[in-house]
């Protein structure tokens, strides 16, 4: 009886956080893991193992997407599933927030989503499969204040997937939404810290201070687990579903939604 060949999953900003763990569940149930980020480390899983190829990858650069994707084909053979994790977060008064600033949230959570799947649709047209797996946010689902651009970013995304999934039915390719609530126990804060100072000017404080308090004592928070098992029925599913919300929070939003 000939061996099966493990599938193989390519995930964006998988240092930490959701993305990290996703790769640590792929792993964990035999597939080939691309772990791409911005500073290669492979000892931040827990056991080498020939299944996985940690990989720089920067998605705002086209030249080091085009360098991971060829690495990654190179290593495995062929890409089955990307997962679009990679992500900046930023939090304050939209007034207040610098044009600097939100274009670079877009350039990560927009553009460079965008021009991840652009460049490996190719190779899954031509294999006529294949999944995108684009992660967003519960943002998405019901606003929250002071995070305008930030929920734009990510909304741009939800329309693009929806959209996409259509374009790609021909080819057999699908088009996922994850959408993970709050999770507290991320790197989302202190990844963003230096781009958020300022953010709450004076006029805005007696507005933030409740919107803080309140994320200090969330009734339900989203675990990297969470996101990570909500990947795997993403990149697995059969149904035609589009989106999974990840997270106890993200799934009462969008039963509310």
């Amino acid at each position: 009886m000939e061996k099966s060949i493990p599938q193989t999953v390519l995930i964006t900003g998988a240092s930490s956080g959701y993305g990290k763990a996703t790769a640590d569940f792929f792993l964990e149930h035999g597939w080939n893991v691309v772990a791409t980020m911005r500073q290669p480390n492979a000892e931040i899983f827990s056991a080498a193992s020939d299944r996985l190829k940690v990989l720089p990858l920067d998605v705002t650069s086209a030249d080091s997407i085009d360098s991971a994707v060829a690495g990654a084909i190179a290593a495995f053979g062929a890409i089955d599933v990307l997962v679009n994790n990679a992500g900046i977060g930023v939090v304050g008064a939209f007034e207040a927030t610098p044009m600097s600033t939100v274009r670079e949230v877009f350039e990560t959570n927009t553009f460079g989503v965008m021009a991840m799947t652009q460049a490996l649709l190719p190779h899954f047209r031509e294999r006529r499969s294949g999944v995108v797996v684009n992660v967003t946010s519960s943002v998405t689902l019901a606003p929250m204040p002071l995070a305008a651009a930030y929920t734009a970013s990510k909304t741009a995304i939800e329309g693009f997937t929806g959209s996409l999934a259509f374009e790609l039915e021909a080819f057999h390719v699908k088009v996922k939404l994850v959408e993970p609530g709050y999770g507290p126990t991320t790197r989302f804060a202190s990844n963003g810290g230096k781009r958020m100072e300022g953010l709450i000017p004076e006029a805005y404080a007696s507005f933030a201070a409740p919107i803080f308090a309140a994320f200090a004592k969330p009734a339900a928070v989203t675990t990297e687990a969470d996101v990570a098992e909500t990947v795997w029925r993403a990149a697995n599913d059969q149904t035609g579903q589009l989106r999974f919300p990840a997270g106890a929070d993200a799934v009462a939003l969008a039963k509310r939604k």
